[in-house]
């Protein structure tokens, strides 16, 4: 794992993005990490339809991911944005009504299944706060999944775990639901 190193999702490295979705059918039953997004003014209905949207995110400056390259291949992605790019967070009355608004979301962190365990989630997380660093920086908001010291399927941890949020120096704030946290960091 020497040869890691970070870009950013754009459309120089769409394709290395698009083949490491289409690797793993789409991700989550095809959601091609659009979920946070505002919702798309053209129904999605397939697998397609969201690969057009995201495509069409990225091209107009509206997406924004930390891409994990091992050499030339996409390994591993962290996707961060402003609140008005990734509005759609779950349980978000709750935590707006704890919270003042941050300048920056992390909402979705991915690992190829053939790179899991290997330190990539915390290494894409630290890829992200980079890019938002050289972007101005500012309050930076994350709701992982607190696991609370127990095994938990990795189809369940679409935003890591909040153990690799403290590693990379984010504060604990509060539950989000029942099995999420707010975590926050200032950069």
């Amino acid at each position: 794992m020497n040869n890691l190193s970070i870009k950013e999702l754009n459309m120089e490295t769409w394709k290395d993005f698009e083949r490491l979705v289409q690797k793993h059918n789409g991700i989550w039953g095809g959601c091609w990490c659009k979920s946070f997004h505002p919702k798309s003014p053209q129904k999605i209905e397939s697998k397609e339809d969201a690969r057009s949207y995201k495509l069409s995110l990225v091209n107009e400056d509206k997406s924004h991911a930390a891409l994990v390259y091992d050499a030339d291949t996409c390994v591993a992605w962290c996707q961060f944005g402003p609140p008005e790019e990734l509005p759609n967070i779950m349980h978000k009355k709750e935590v707006e009504s704890k919270m003042t608004m941050p300048d920056w979301r992390i909402t979705c962190i991915f690992v190829d299944r053939d790179y899991r365990k290997k330190g990539l989630s915390l290494f894409a997380l630290n890829g992200a706060l980079e890019l938002i660093k050289k972007s101005g920086g500012g309050v930076v908001e994350s709701y992982p999944q607190d696991t609370e010291g127990k095994k938990v399927s990795n189809s369940f941890l679409y935003n890591g775990t909040k153990e690799i949020f403290e590693i990379a120096g984010f504060d604990y704030e509060g539950k989000k639901g029942k099995n999420h946290c707010i975590m926050r960091k200032i950069i």
